[in-house]
């Protein structure tokens, strides 16, 4: 039974998203992660051959229904905002009298990219590199055309109403071409006699994402069609039984991980290539992006279901000519399997650096993070993590989620980052070493590398949201922000100093972590009662300039455990032992009697070794096996440093280890 709803159109001008433009070039991350940003950005983003992405599209000639067309959308995806957050959004603003930009090269070749990209279309609308006859099926062209799409309309974000509208305007006609193109072979009575969730891998997962984009381009253009065209796409992710399904299991309470179609063979080992899968993580993760897209179209942002306080950003309601659409499930159902969905991924899938996946698949990884599983916290999941907390974010207004950012950025994500920033680990177990990624698809890249990028982002933009009526703080970090300056070594150290470099009535809102029991505001000197764990805490006043907000947090070292394995963390950071310190064997167990959620008062920090390390920590701990004898049972002195830090010499004599053995006794 299809319900009728109201959906609000959206005037071509307005494209507001957790992925749009809006607030770039109100950051200007300073301090060790702005170095790190600008590193990322140089190294990598930068210095990205437009050419050699681009190349693939010129051929046409990809017969092993490989994933060549994915590489050029998702640098887009990043360089677009970066090129923003150099330049500020303008073209040849720079201070040093040259009249050139920070962010003019990274232009000129977003410029060449988006040049061939145009001239690859053929007349039907088709940007790709598959031949006609393996189009709009098998393997990943579906995929790479929502990447396409992606890229081009980013494209078009940033450079409409400047001087280069013209080629933004081809740019947004090159996209809804390629969107034509596409509904006229898998859309509904489409040329090739397949529906869009049977094309592609993982039960239609990968092509089923193309959702995302779809929405977008609606929101830019107010085209019926094409939302008419995301509702289909949303009908093939909820009804068919061997689509996708990602609402009524949701629904149902079936973990992410627990989601396979019955005739999934996991006994004949893991094929990348699956039809009949539904624990890929990335691809999972991607769905339920558009799903929110959507579901934000459909109830104009729904304002009523979302607490007055819960307005995380600037953006208003959708606004636009009301047409009808017909919405293949109730919306609210929509909202609610996300929801539910990224729940049981905090709860079944997440571990303590804030990432998940086993070959790149759901596999209640939570529970036996412990243990050493192959391929662990794959570096497309982990930005897609991101992604998807970053969208809750602004849908629900929930902090829990800008939690689950933080951990992940601090951790996973910051771990996975070369310390140059010019590549990405494809994957990064939890004890180990760190190294290369991988070649994919004949070329010298992978979708790692091309994907890390947009991890930073989510940090990005999420570290102050500031509309002139509501500042709010996500995250603490050196940075000049719109209205305020903000000094920090968060999280290695445990405060933050805000100052107002703006007047008037303004509410800021501060995240006060959930793992920080006992945080401190003050404002001018004087505390301020009320601040709660895992809330927003709001200061709703006439600002002055100089007004100073400080924000002391707790952040002892706590314990885990799990299956005679013990881990620590400090705040949202995981520690670890790296080989650089010397210090012993890791693989020596710990004697009995360290408890899950103990505060490990033993834990101190002390100088850094070398400039690649972070922050580090010298503990006393019951390390060894011989405590039958008087100086064995004594306690050993053992030094830890960051997650981030650990293994970061991409050296394998750099070896690393979060979790470690507990000793068993004669009864267990």
């Amino acid at each position: 039974m299809k319900a009728i709803c109201a959906a609000l159109g959206v005037v071509a001008a307005m494209a507001a998203s957790a992925d749009s433009l809006d607030n770039i070039g109100d950051v200007r991350l300073k301090g060790p992660l702005g170095e790190r940003l600008d590193r990322m950005i140089q190294g990598h983003v930068a210095g990205t051959d437009v050419d050699y992405i681009t190349a693939p599209f010129m051929e046409k000639t990809e017969t092993k229904l490989w994933w060549q067309s994915e590489f050029w959308g998702k640098y887009m995806h990043s360089a677009v905002p970066y090129a923003k957050y150099l330049g500020n959004g303008e073209r040849g603003t720079g201070n040093d009298g040259s009249g050139m930009g920070k962010g003019d090269a990274l232009r000129r070749s977003i410029d060449r990219g988006i040049d061939r990209m145009i001239s690859s279309q053929e007349e039907c609308g088709y940007i790709g590199n598959y031949p006609d006859e393996l189009r709009c099926g098998e393997g990943w062209d579906v995929w790479g055309m929502k990447y396409t799409m992606m890229g081009l309309l980013h494209y078009y974000d940033l450079e409409r109403g400047t001087g280069n509208g013209e080629r933004a305007q081809r740019a947004l006609e090159a996209a809804k071409k390629l969107c034509d193109y596409v509904i006229g072979e898998i859309g509904p009575g489409g040329r090739r006699g397949r529906f869009l969730w049977q094309t592609g891998n993982w039960s239609g997962y990968a092509s089923s994402s193309i959702l995302e984009p779809v929405v977008w381009l609606y929101k830019r253009t107010n085209e019926q069609k094409y939302l008419d065209f995301a509702s289909y796409i949303v009908e093939g992710m909820s009804e068919p039984a061997k689509g996708p399904r990602l609402v009524d299991m949701a629904l149902k309470g079936v973990s992410v991980a627990d989601r396979n179609e019955s005739d999934y063979k996991t006994d004949s080992g893991w094929a990348y290539v699956c039809k009949h899968g539904r624990s890929k993580a990335y691809e999972m993760m991607s769905c339920y992006q558009g799903l929110l897209e959507y579901w934000e179209v459909i109830n104009g942002r729904a304002a009523s279901m979302m607490p007055p306080s819960a307005a995380v950003s600037s953006k208003p309601p959708y606004q636009g000519s009301s047409s009808n659409v017909s919405c293949p499930i109730p919306p609210d159902d929509i909202l609610k399997a996300a929801v539910a969905s990224a729940e049981d991924i905090v709860k079944e899938e997440i571990n303590l650096a804030g990432g998940c996946a086993c070959s790149e698949a759901w596999f209640h990884g939570a529970k036996k993070q412990h243990l050493p599983y192959l391929r662990l916290q794959e570096t497309c999941v982990t930005t897609t993590w991101m992604r998807f907390c970053e969208k809750l974010l602004e849908v629900t207004g929930d902090p829990k989620w800008a939690d689950e950012i933080e951990k992940t950025f601090y951790n996973a994500y910051l771990g996975a980052m070369k310390p140059d920033g010019r590549e990405f680990a494809g994957y990064t177990p939890l004890s180990g070493s760190r190294w290369h990624g991988q070649h994919h698809c004949y070329m010298h890249t992978d979708c790692c590398t091309a994907n890390g990028p947009r991890g930073f982002l989510c940090f990005l933009r999420g570290l102050c949201r500031n509309d002139g009526r509501t500042a709010t703080f996500n995250f603490y970090a050196s940075a000049l922000v719109k209205g305020f300056d903000m000094y920090s070594l968060y999280p290695r150290e445990k405060s933050a100093r805000i100052v107002s470099h703006t007047e008037g009535r303004l509410n800021m809102r501060l995240r006060i972590p959930a793992w920080s029991a006992g945080t401190k505001v003050t404002l001018n000197g004087k505390g301020l009662p009320g601040v709660k764990a895992g809330s927003y805490f709001s200061i709703d006043r006439e600002w002055k300039l100089g007004d100073i907000v400080m924000v002391e947090f707790d952040m002892p070292v706590i314990a885990h455990k799990l299956d005679h394995a013990v881990a620590f963390t400090r705040g949202p950071v995981l520690l670890a032992r790296d080989s650089r310190f010397s210090d012993g064997d890791m693989t020596e167990p710990f004697r009995r009697g360290i408890r899950d959620g103990q505060r490990m008062d033993c834990f101190a920090p002390v100088h850094v070794p070398s400039d690649d390390v972070w922050m580090a920590f010298t503990a006393t701990l019951p390390i060894g096996s011989h405590h039958e004898n008087p100086e064995g049972a004594n306690r050993a002195e053992v030094k830890f440093c960051d997650y981030m830090s650990a293994g970061n010499l991409w050296r394998p004599d750099n070896y690393y280890r979060t979790w470690f053995p507990e000793e068993y006794n004669q009864f267990e």
